[in-house]
């Protein structure tokens, strides 16, 4: 049996690794004074060269039994960590003061207790400056158990000082706590049932979230519960496709890590989420201005030298910067400024290979697509809109599969393949019909499209009119406008109906809406 291609999670753990961080595991292994072939170290040099992970490949080697791989693979597994763990690119804070953590209750096993106490001190102020309050209060837990057993003169203030600091830290703790299980549950009613479609799913979404919200009133806040106030206004604002008010609430998150600037590096994932629901909300208000602006000041902090980037960052860094650089050719229509973007991020995507899902790659593809079409490269676009119809396999968001296949067909009609037109009719409207919660929108599509065989060429310029007609009603519909921004269908028709390009049409709305 091969396992050729076969996801193992030491294998991908292991091409993971940078060139210093195998020089370091080989050192780390060297000061272990382990006999240099050992077992695990040479399934460490097989694994490392091969493209694929091949278990009768590493069995033939000889290099360990059937039997022993298991056990020589989970202890690799956890010797790779360990070393990882050494490095200093992945001592964060945290860490850190887990670590001081660790020695105070070594000291304190030991009995000494007053050693204990001094590193705990320190520990704890260096949890509390950054914000790791989860941390501080299992910190002055371990201090009130070593307090009552080291008695002291000063043991009846210090006693006060440590309840007055615990009853603190646990009720900014469960503040936190509350906030940020409300944003846990809000973001997963979107994984689940998507954005609300009408006023009876805005109100249950309403009164699920008053129902939730912890009352902060004279509260002492500070960053961390800030922070998940922020992002749970935020999710509950997007729920309800209110643009504005999700603008808002993701600004007071950017903002507060400028004014708190160390914790960029200390929570730099959530600094880059909020700069990324920043830069979708503008996008959805179309201010490109505005957008433009924010982008810049994203690009700037995030290229700036102190800004420390990890893998998993640099990927998120990578992700949100060519999104948003995209996305700014579509407020404006300027989509053949946009196509030099294409070549580069496409070679960029071959350094993330391993590190980019497939539902991301396919929003990059979904997005070129766009911008092709919108250049009037109809070609072009039905190349990488077949890079995502054609992935069976590919789990994401349907209203994204949905447009994927409108636009197709669209582009088929535009270039003019007609002989494809009536096969790819067919199987649109099929894909179309098994999809659940249809928009209103997605329903006059298939509607048309139903109909677009019956209709004669010299009666196309009046149905795509009628069509206009019934989708306008939904333009500024605040349920149903979000269709808009994955296919301005709306320009389309009117491009057609008027002999313009699509990227005209755009940019003269972008420019009349503006003037107002």
């Amino acid at each position: 049996m091969t396992t050729k291609g076969q996801k193992d999670n030491l294998f991908s753990l292991v091409k993971s690794l940078t060139k210093s961080e195998k020089r370091q595991f080989k050192l780390y292994v060297g000061r272990l004074g382990v006999n240099t072939d050992s077992k695990f170290l040479n399934l460490f040099n097989l694994l490392d060269k091969a493209k694929v992970y091949n278990e009768v490949a590493i069995l033939k080697s000889g290099i360990v039994k059937k039997q022993q791989l298991a056990n020589v693979k989970a202890h690799l597994y956890k010797q790779i960590l360990i070393s990882l763990k050494l490095n200093p690119s992945h001592q964060n804070v945290r860490s850190q003061i887990r670590e001081q953590l660790d020695f105070a209750s070594i000291l304190y096993h030991k009995g000494l207790y007053k050693q204990s106490l001094k590193i705990l001190d320190k520990a704890k102020e260096l949890a509390i400056v950054n914000e790791e309050k989860n941390m501080a209060f299992e910190i002055v837990e371990l201090e009130k158990i070593i307090e009552s057993q080291y008695i002291t003169r000063s043991i009846s203030t210090r006693a006060d000082e440590l309840a007055i600091q615990a009853r603190d830290l646990s009720a900014q703790n469960v503040i936190a706590s509350k906030l940020s299980n409300l944003s846990l549950q809000l973001y997963s009613i979107i994984l689940k049932t998507g954005y609300v479609k009408n006023e009876d799913e805005a109100r249950q979404v309403t009164k699920y979230f008053n129902d939730r919200l912890p009352d902060i009133k004279g509260k002492r806040l500070g960053f961390r519960e800030k922070l998940w106030y922020c992002k749970a206004h935020l999710w509950y604002y997007l729920l309800l496709q209110d643009f504005l008010n999700s603008y808002r609430y993701a600004s007071k998150w950017v903002d507060l890590f400028y004014q708190y600037p160390k914790m960029i590096n200390v929570n730099p994932v959530f600094f880059l989420k909020g700069n990324n629901y920043l830069l979708e909300s503008i996008f959805f208000l179309r201010n490109k201005e505005k957008f433009v602006e924010k982008l810049e000041d994203f690009k700037t902090t995030v290229s700036h030298p102190k800004f420390i980037k990890d893998e998993n960052v640099a990927t998120l860094v990578f992700l949100y910067t060519n999104f948003h650089s995209i996305n700014q050719h579509f407020i404006d229509g300027s989509f053949e400024e946009g196509l030099a973007l294409i070549p580069k991020i496409e070679e960029e995507l071959l350094d993330f290979e391993d590190r980019i899902d497939p539902h991301h790659k396919a929003i990059f593809y979904y997005k070129f697509a766009s911008l092709e079409f919108g250049s009037g490269n109809n070609k072009a676009c039905i190349k990488y809109l077949d890079k995502i119809i054609s992935n069976k396999s590919l789990s994401m968001r349907e209203d994204l599969l949905c447009f994927s296949r409108v636009l197709n067909l669209v582009a088929h009609y535009e270039a003019g393949l007609d002989y494809h037109l009536e096969a790819l009719l067919r199987s649109t409207y099929k894909f179309l019909i098994k999809m659940n919660d249809l928009h209103e929108v997605q329903k006059e599509m298939i509607k048309f499209i139903r109909g677009l065989q019956d209709i004669y060429p010299h009666d196309l310029k009046n149905a795509f009119r009628e069509l206009v007609e019934r989708l306008k009603t939904y333009e500024d519909h605040p349920y149903e406008r979000r269709s808009f921004l994955y296919l301005d269908i709306i320009s389309w028709l009117e491009s057609k109906i008027e002999n313009k390009s699509v990227a005209n049409i755009i940019r003269n709305k972008y420019l009349n809406r503006n003037k107002n």
